[in-house]
């Protein structure tokens, strides 16, 4: 995958998972494909990330994408899902999981995932999705900047 440029500008993407190892690697990939990349270790604080807030009174922009374990302490990436979806949050997520399961799929598709991927997975298969759904995630920034004349 290659560095983005100005054709296709960097995501914010937020990730969550709570194994370190695992996290770092999607990290790496996903800065080396030019992403930004904001770090989550559970379900709370990805909750707590994924939504706009003011620090010092700067705006903080939420992330544009989100990749969540399902598994994590405190709310799982399902519970933090459904959180977010219930407060009109609509940023596309991505779950994964070692404990992928039909029954699994079908609750995440109904909570508004975008994809779950099955650990192992490959990290060229995450950076697909995440090329896939930054089309998108384009798109909307694209229009929101018309619609407010930027």
């Amino acid at each position: 995958m290659t560095r983005q440029d100005d054709a296709h500008p960097p995501l914010r993407i937020l990730v969550a998972e709570d194994d370190d190892a695992l996290r770092g690697l999607i990290v790496a990939a996903l800065c080396a494909a030019g992403h930004t990349v904001i770090e989550a270790t559970n379900g709370t604080e990805c909750v707590g990330l994924a939504q706009p807030w003011r620090f010092r009174g700067t705006a903080i922009e939420p992330p544009e994408l989100i990749v969540s374990d399902v598994r994590m302490p405190g709310w799982s990436g399902l519970e933090a899902l459904h959180i977010l979806r219930a407060g009109a949050v609509d940023i596309p997520v991505i779950l994964i999981t070692a404990f992928g399961s039909p029954a699994l799929h079908d609750r995440a598709a109904a909570h508004g995932a975008a994809y779950v991927l099955d650990k192992p997975f490959d990290l060229r298969e995450l950076l697909a999705v995440v090329e896939e759904l930054a089309l998108v995630c384009r798109a909307v920034r694209a229009a929101d900047a018309s619609d407010t004349g930027s």
